[in-house]
């Protein structure tokens, strides 16, 4: 059986750390052997002409891109940390929204993660910082030179999610409940 799992044909997942000026997006195929491979990353930089609604389009418009060009197949995006002022909290909620709706729409499933959580699952400590996250996000992809922090955190993200369904794959349950305590 486990050499039937690394052969099975890859799965794609698209990592996104929501930001309402940047928006990282991370792109990663992962085999039934839990093996990774990265595809694609890059921030998605949403200001420019316009208001806020202008940027929500532009992550809109963005994704649908990224759907369109590299046909994720798992979704994995990270939720709302409110430790900044309320009007900060309430515009990464909707670029957030914006985010989900511009994915289910294309009726891919999302699996939800908080910051601590990533940070777990790539660093080792729920309390690491961005540098930490970079650096390890790089090495386990064996990507060279120091990577922007919204993509390394979309990369981080993805990489959360293929530990997490690893692990419920061998566990025989949900994703939801193989992380959840």
């Amino acid at each position: 059986m486990n050499a039937a799992r690394a052969t099975a044909a890859p799965v794609r997942i698209l990592g996104i750390d929501p930001g309402s000026q940047r928006t990282g997006v991370g792109i990663i195929d992962v085999d039934g052997g839990g093996r990774v491979r990265h595809v694609h990353h890059q921030p998605l930089v949403l200001l420019g002409e316009g208001g806020f609604a202008e940027r929500l389009r532009r992550l809109l418009d963005g994704l649908a891109a990224l759907i369109d060009e590299y046909h994720p197949q798992e979704v994995a995006i990270e939720q709302v940390f409110v430790g900044r002022s309320a009007e900060s909290a309430l515009k990464l909620g909707q670029a957030r929204g914006a985010a989900i709706s511009a994915v289910v729409l294309r009726d891919l499933p999302v699996s939800e993660y908080a910051a601590r959580e990533v940070k777990l699952a790539v660093v080792g400590t729920g309390a690491a910082d961005k540098a930490q996250v970079q650096h390890m996000v790089a090495a386990m992809l064996g990507l060279p030179g120091k990577l922007q922090a919204d993509a390394a955190d979309a990369l981080a993200i993805a990489l959360t999610h293929a530990h997490v369904r690893a692990t419920a794959q061998r566990l025989g349950v949900s994703t939801k409940l193989a992380w959840r305590k």
